[in-house]
């Protein structure tokens, strides 16, 4: 057997993204270039590791067993790296994070400075909805979580970051009233959702349940970016996380309607596992938060306090 480590690295991207093109996408390579070294690796072996049907490449039940052995020769060589920065006094590992989707405007500044201080991290950063960062922490895939709203049935620690604002918006071409209850703008202008599984939704549904208000949904959209375009174009109303509007209402193109009982209060919360066995890196990333968190928030959310 000659195969080599570059080789199992393309197969393993390959396995995970069920496509050349993408795997071609993600490793910064040719499609060409992918297709030589699957191919390379496939010669290694008399039992096929990929198959194609159609136009579509699945993965061989013989392939899958490579693609997992690969993976922890490749985790070995990444703690072979790690170990010799440990030796040179560099705080090195890998550090894997799952985000909810509007969460990509808070975890940025709470990490930057951490990994630019200590360059041997390699960070791993997934943003997703939120059924699907639960699942990774469930199954023990990633280090922490960010989430604003937390989960039930799963016992996990947690360090609050941030207030999380939710207010009811529109566009600037919506005139806001002397109204007081959110239900009279309803009445005139449709709602926009996010998907269902959102915490945005399930925080707007929860405020809505129990202030007995009705609303028929007319509009959903799979982002908070898609929402805001479609309030900006006057489409709707949208009840949506302060956190990623501050240059639509700096510049007007979006702006608060002040209701009774809103804006509806979360947090941005960092949580793990209880009971994780934290790597040097990721116990390193927590005492940085418990430390820093103070600092972070002052220097990048004060603007929040004015709303």
């Amino acid at each position: 057997m000659n195969y080599t480590l570059h080789q199992l690295q393309v197969f393993l991207k390959i396995t995970q993204t069920k496509s050349i093109t993408k795997a071609a996408e993600e490793l910064h390579l040719t499609q060409p270039a992918v297709s030589i070294q699957l191919k390379n690796l496939q010669d290694q072996f008399e039992i096929p590791i990929t198959e194609v049907i159609g136009r579509q490449l699945y993965i061989t039940e013989f392939g899958k067993e490579i693609a997992l052995a690969a993976e922890n020769i490749i985790n070995e060589v990444h703690k072979i790296n790690y170990k010799t920065s440990a030796f040179r006094g560099i705080l090195a590992g890998k550090l894997k994070i799952s985000v909810v989707s509007t969460g990509k405007y808070v975890m940025p500044y709470f990490l930057s400075d951490f990994t630019n201080a200590n360059r041997g991290i390699e960070l791993e950063m997934d943003v997703t909805n939120k059924s699907r960062v639960i699942n990774s922490l469930k199954n023990n895939e990633v280090d922490f979580a960010l989430v604003s709203t937390l989960p039930t049935g799963i016992d996990i620690e947690s360090e609050v970051l941030l207030t999380n604002k939710l207010f009811l918006v529109a566009g600037k071409n919506i005139s806001s009233s002397d109204k007081k209850n959110i239900g009279d703008y309803l009445s005139d202008a449709p709602l926009i959702y996010r998907e269902e599984g959102s915490a945005t939704r399930i925080a707007m549904e929860n405020y809505f349940s129990k202030k007995g208000i009705q609303v028929n949904m007319k509009l959903q959209l799979t982002s908070n970016e898609a929402i805001k375009q479609a309030v900006i174009s006057g489409l709707g109303l949208s009840i949506m996380p302060l956190i990623g509007l501050k240059n639509e209402l700096e510049n007007g193109s979006i702006k608060i309607i002040p209701v009774k009982n809103l804006p509806i209060i979360t947090n941005w919360t960092l949580i793990w596992l209880k009971g994780k066995k934290l790597s040097p890196a990721a116990q390193a990333y927590l005492e940085f938060i418990q430390t820093e968190k103070k600092r972070l928030k002052e220097d990048h959310f004060s603007w929040i306090e004015s709303y």
